[in-house]
């Protein structure tokens, strides 16, 4: 079977190390962070359209709301910014009374809220092995929900069509899939795809993920059981995360680190030049439009 891409990527962007990303289908925009370097840059087909938090390291995570604001994970816990008014605030910084350590990625849930996996932030700065993980739910009402705890180095989530599967990479580990209530809790926590460098997801509009790996210059492919697709290859060394965007939704963009960038981070090693690029790709086959959160932001 083909692989459902075009050989063709062109790059948009450069820096020290790219991670979080969204498509402003609005604004027609790619949001993207630097982990390193700091701060979230937007980019358009005119070039730069400016960035936002830009002294903010560690921002792994990205999603649009629907008012127009980036919503950005990080040390401390979410914050957001509006591009056209200049305000921001934190979205999220404590749950239960105690101070965030760090989120890493994010996903809205399809009710105007979002699920997130915490990150031990202090001890990844630090480049000693990371304490255990949580997913939780934040309602649209602002109510943190904790739905799964004890779990590794949580990365990339993504929500199935359907909202019946949620699917959650866990770096140096693998995917893993739950199943989701109509209360949106998880349950049923399973392997799904066996990837150690498992890092950003995405889905198309046929149920298969996208997965990206921070040592893996290809793209892995899989369908809803785990079974695989055909990968595609990249100019990358490695890949941290992917999102579909365009008109027709067939374009994609990844943001791309040095083979060895991630393993490098693990152990307290920060790049120094700009050797991490983000690039853009065409598909055969459309992806899963994000729907933005709908928080009430003041």
């Amino acid at each position: 079977m083909p692989s459902p891409h075009s050989e063709e990527f062109e790059p948009v962007a450069k820096g020290l190390y790219l991670e979080g990303l969204a498509v402003d289908y609005v604004r027609d925009v790619v949001w993207y962070s630097d982990v390193i370097a700091g701060g979230i840059h937007g980019i358009g087909t005119r070039g730069s359209v400016g960035s936002l938090n830009p002294e903010r390291m560690w921002t792994g995570g990205v999603i649009m709301n629907e008012d127009g604001s980036v919503l950005s994970s990080g040390v401390g816990g979410i914050m957001w910014n509006h591009p056209d008014t200049g305000k921001s605030g934190w979205l999220i910084s404590h749950i239960g009374g105690s101070a965030i350590n760090g989120v890493n990625e994010m996903i809205t849930d399809g009710t105007g809220g979002i699920y997130f996996g915490t990150i031990d932030l202090e001890k990844i700065i630090k480049g000693e092995p990371p304490r255990p993980a949580a997913l939780y739910r934040l309602t649209v009402q602002g109510d943190a929900q904790l739905l799964a705890d004890g779990l590794g180095l949580v990365n990339g989530i993504t929500l199935s069509a359907d909202r019946k599967r949620l699917y959650c990479n866990e770096t140096f580990d693998a995917t893993y899939v739950f199943d989701v209530a109509p209360d949106m809790s998880l349950s049923n926590r399973r392997l799904l795809l066996k990837k150690e460098d498992c890092d950003g997801m995405a889905l198309d509009a046929d149920g298969n993920l996208w997965i990206t790996g921070f040592r893996s210059s290809e793209l892995t492919r899989a369908g809803p059981d785990g079974s695989r697709r055909p990968p595609i290859a990249t100019p990358a060394g490695a890949v941290t995360q992917i999102r579909f965007g365009g008109r027709d939704m067939r374009d994609y963009y990844i943001t791309c680190v040095p083979a060895d960038g991630g393993d490098g981070l693990a152990v307290g090693v920060r790049p120094t030049q700009e050797r991490s690029v983000l690039y853009r790709g065409r598909s055969d086959v459309a992806g899963l439009p994000i729907a933005p959160a709908r928080f009430k932001l003041r």
